[in-house]
Order: C-alpha cells, then structure tokens, then sequence
C-alpha cells in the first residue's frame, strides 16, 4: 500500500517569537538562539527591570512574545509590552505543559519560544482598551456585591440569635420594610406591634404577624453584632453607589451614538443588583442594539455580558467559536470511533454564567427559547438554552439587528418537522413508509 510522504518538520510562523515565564518575582525570558549570547535571561518584577526586558526584546529583533496566564502577575508586563508595539499572545498555562520529569523556569520558557515559534499557540481573548478597564471595574462591583451579601447573612444571623423570626414573614431583610424595622431596632424601639407598623401594604404577612415574629430576647451582645453587620453593610452601598457613578461615566465614554432605548416590552421590577442608573440606554448607545430584546436577558444579564466580552466580537470566527469560547457548546471526546462524551467544559467565565442564570428563569416563559427549555431536562436545558442567547448575542453584536421573538408555537411546528423528517428516515430505513392519519379520525 503507497504511503504518502508526511513532513517531519515545522515551518517557522513567527521567527521573532519570545517566551516569557511569568512569576511573582522574576520572570524568564527566552529569545531565538541566535539572537543574544545569553538567549535566556532573568528579570525582576520591578518597574524599573520590566522596562529593561522590553529593551532587551527589541534589541534581540522581537515582535512575538508568549507568556502564561499566571495569576495577576502577568498583567502589568503585559501592558506595558502592548504599548511598545510588541503581538503579545497570553496562553493557558494547561496548554503548554513541559515534557515530564524536565520542569524549571529556564525550560518552560524556552518551550514557550518554541512552540510559538512554530505557531502551536493561540491567545487568550482579551477586550480592547477601555473595553478592558470597564470590564475591571464591573468585576469591582461583583466582589462588592458578594462582599455585602455576606453581611447581609451576618443581620439574619444576629436576628435569629435574638429569635427575631423576620425572615420568616418577609422574604427580604434589606428591603424596604427590613430597613426600616432593623434601623428601629437600633435606635432602641422594641416594641414589636410599634415595629409592625412599617410594614409595606405589599407585604402578604399582616401587621400582627409581623408583630408576633419580633419578640425576641434583645441581648445586649446580639444587637451590638446586628449594629456591626448593619455598618459594614451601608459601608459596601456608599462603595457600590461610587462604582456604579464610575461604570455609568466610562459607559458615556464609549457610547457611539446617541439612541434612546425604547419602553421595555415586558413587566417586571428592577433587579435588586442592577446598575443604580439607566444601564440599558448606554449599553445600546455602545454597541447599537438592545441586548434586553431577547427573552430572558434583562439589564443586569446584559451588562455582566458586554462588561466581560465588549462590543466588537470580531476576534472570534463565528458564533461556533464564540460558544465554544464561553464553554457553552458540546465537548467532542471520542475514542475508536465513538462517542464517549459530549458534555460541555467547566468553566468559569463570567459571561458564561451570566448566561445560564438568564435560562434558568426562561423555563417558564411563553417563547420560543423557553419551549426550548421545555423540551429537556434541567440541567441540559439551562446549558442548551444559554448556548442560544450565546449565539443570538453574536447575532445582534456582529450583524446590527434587532431580535424578534417568533413565539413558542413556531418553535413547536419547527420541532415537530424535525421529529417527523427523523421519523421518516427510520422508517425508509426498514422499508416502510409514514402515513399521515386524516383528521377528525
């Protein structure tokens, strides 16, 4: 049997390429060998070393580099060799693993140059310029919202432990009626029928229920800790209410038009961790469409979404590399011709998450994406769902268009199409032929 001739070989795409392990406190780099006598050198994590290896790269005729995605540390020489011009490629770390039983630094980032040499490595995806510190900033207001939803945790803590049952007749301690009884409390009232009388006449709990779950032991300790939580958590408000005046002047600083976003066509309140300012005017004067159109995403969703991946998507091929990027599409682990699995890759991508919590509400809704949901179970439907508003985000952001819901019934006569085409192939495949029943019989 003729064998074709395979080239053993690799051609060099990028002759000028670096390789750069990164550390905390030195960071290894590696130059073609014939570029230096010393074609491995190591720097310090100063400022002041830095610019000396992105000296060193240009006298050594450098235009590539690759680093690991290690940590943080990776961050400030990234920048700084971006602004001298350098293609700066930033690789996962799982991707380029050294040969076993040979791992050091000077190794590591001479395999870094090498398999950048011979284009082996793909970067990272990291948004552009402001998009990049408006994404920082988003990720700021995240660890604060996480921060005060532990003190939120530490109020109900200090509550129970003085068997004050408030959780148990209203659903939300830092809302309106919550506020307003815990501040009570603090300022020495406790009386629990005089308490009641804040209630909200939106509270399904009555004034004598209320009452009845505010009598409790009031020790002098459990309030001084309900006082601290309280603090801590007025403390996170004033940090996120200067966040949010941030978000919303670099969301003015990016927008490229001035659009008003029309009056939302579905009811509901505003989310509790939304932006405290008009998010869905921006974010449509920045990337030209109303992302909120689509069934299940809403503001919040929106711009944890555009905050991480920014409006220009054009690194990506199309929306298959999109989702595949977000951890979103199929895995394909095959072995011997078979399919051993095709569940999706764990990931932690913000996006990614933003997405499925967005499907998780759609399984009741009356369209399309929530008979989509409809048709499986949970778990696989929140994964598939969230696929689809993956690749309608792409849509929408690459293409300029408006999303029209075409409602649940067409999903359904597309899925019964589909179901008797498949239905048709089995049985021709067995010699037999559908014949579809008249109606009234």
């Amino acid at each position: 049997m003729a064998m074709s001739k395979i080239k053993n070989h690799f051609e060099l795409t990028h002759p000028n390429a670096a390789g750069i392990d990164i550390g905390s406190s030195s960071h290894f780099v590696a130059v073609p060998p014939d570029r230096n006598e010393q074609p491995v050198r190591e720097f310090l994590s100063f400022t002041e070393d830095l610019y000396a290896l992105a000296d060193w790269l240009t006298a050594c005729g450098v235009d590539t580099v690759a680093m690991e995605s290690t940590g943080v540390y990776w961050i400030p020489l990234f920048k700084l060799l971006e602004s001298r011009g350098f293609t700066v490629y930033l690789v996962n770390a799982r991707h380029v693993k050294n040969v076993s039983g040979r791992k050091s630094d000077v190794l590591d980032c001479q395999w870094l140059q090498q398999l950048m040499s011979f284009g082996l490595l793909s970067g990272a995806f990291r948004p552009q310029g402001d998009f990049c510190a408006l994404r920082a900033v988003a990720r700021l207001r995240d660890m604060l919202l996480r921060n005060q939803a532990k003190h939120i945790q530490h109020i109900q803590k200090a509550l129970l432990l003085m068997n004050l049952l408030l959780t148990e007749v209203i659903s939300d301690v830092v809302g309106e009626t919550g506020q307003k009884i815990i501040r009570a409390i603090l300022a020495g009232e406790c009386d629990g029928q005089v308490l009641a009388k804040y209630r909200n006449n939106h509270i399904k709990a009555s004034e004598e229920e209320i009452a009845k779950a505010l009598q409790g032991n009031w020790r002098e300790e459990h309030l001084f800790a309900l006082k601290q939580a309280v603090a801590l958590y007025d403390a996170y408000a004033v940090q996120l209410m200067e966040c949010d005046q941030q978000l919303k002047k670099m969301l003015k600083d990016l927008a490229r038009n001035d659009l008003k976003a029309e009056k939302p066509k579905r009811r509901g309140g505003k989310s509790k961790n939304a932006p405290n300012f008009d998010a869905r005017t921006l974010l449509m004067q920045m990337c030209d469409v109303d992302l909120t159109r689509i069934d299940g995403i809403d503001v919040t969703t929106a711009f944890k979404v555009l905050a991480e991946i920014g409006a220009d998507l054009s690194r990506f091929k199309d929306a298959k590399h999109f989702a595949s990027w977000l951890g979103l599409c199929p895995g394909t682990k095959i072995s011997g011709g078979k399919k051993i699995s095709a569940a999706t890759s764990c990931t932690t991508n913000g996006a990614a998450q933003a997405l499925k919590m967005a499907a998780v509400n759609l399984r009741a809704s009356q369209s399309a994406l929530g008979a989509l949901c409809g048709r499986m179970d949970k778990a696989k439907a929140v994964t598939a769902c969230a696929h689809k508003l993956a690749r309608l985000i792409y849509a929408m952001l690459t293409k300029g268009e408006d999303y029209v819901d075409q409602g649940q019934e067409h999903y359904e006569e597309k899925y019964r199409q589909r179901v008797i085409k498949n239905l048709t192939k089995h049985a021709e495949k067995f010699g037999f032929q559908l014949i579809p029943v008249p109606e009234g019989v």
